[in-house]
Formats: C-alpha cells, sequence, structure tokens
C-alpha cells in the first residue's frame, strides 16, 4: 500500500506569494506559445531565444521563492530557535535547485 504524503504548507504568509503566481501564470504561456512554434517549425533559433527567456523567468520566480523563504521562514525559525533545522531544508532544496 503507498502512503500518500500531503505536501508541506508554509505556516506563514509570503510576501511575493501574488507576484510569483502571476510570473509562473506568464512563463506558463509562453511555453505553450514555444510549443507552437515548434509545432509550426519555426526556426531552431527562434525557439531557442525563446527558451531563454523562459529560462531567465523561472529565474526571477526562483529568485523570489528564495527571498520570501528567507524573510518569511529563515527569519521566523531563527526567532523560534529552529534556525538549524531551517538551514538544512535550505541547503537540501538549493541542492536539488543548482544542478
Amino acid at each position: 500500500m503507498t502512503t500518500v504524503h500531503e505536501p508541506e504548507r508554509a505556516a506563514h504568509a509570503h510576501q511575493h506569494t501574488k507576484a510569483i503566481a502571476d510570473q509562473l501564470a506568464r512563463t506558463a504561456g509562453h511555453v505553450s506559445s514555444i510549443k507552437r512554434m515548434v509545432e509550426d517549425g519555426r526556426a531552431c533559433t527562434d525557439v531557442l531565444i525563446q527558451l531563454a527567456a523562459v529560462r531567465s523567468a523561472i529565474d526571477r520566480a526562483s529568485k523570489l521563492v528564495l527571498e520570501d523563504h528567507l524573510e518569511s521562514c529563515v527569519r521566523g525559525a531563527a526567532s523560534n530557535g529552529g534556525a538549524d533545522e531551517e538551514w538544512e531544508r535550505l541547503k537540501k532544496a538549493l541542492d536539488s535547485f543548482v544542478r
């Protein structure tokens, strides 16, 4: 029997939630446009330029998530005595993110 784990939810508010969600929505639309470009046989160079733009957009969203994490999660953990545990979680997440 497989156990399904609920995703962990933040116990506190994040300042950039709307900006992150908006950025990801724009990025999803951009990816759909790129898919159509590929299906329509557009030039590889045009597709690569658009893929680079999507990568940049994801980097912007990632930066906002990291800012939120540092401002909310790490700062909150430090004030509650859980800084070491939160630091380890951040390092693990960064190891997955930066490969």
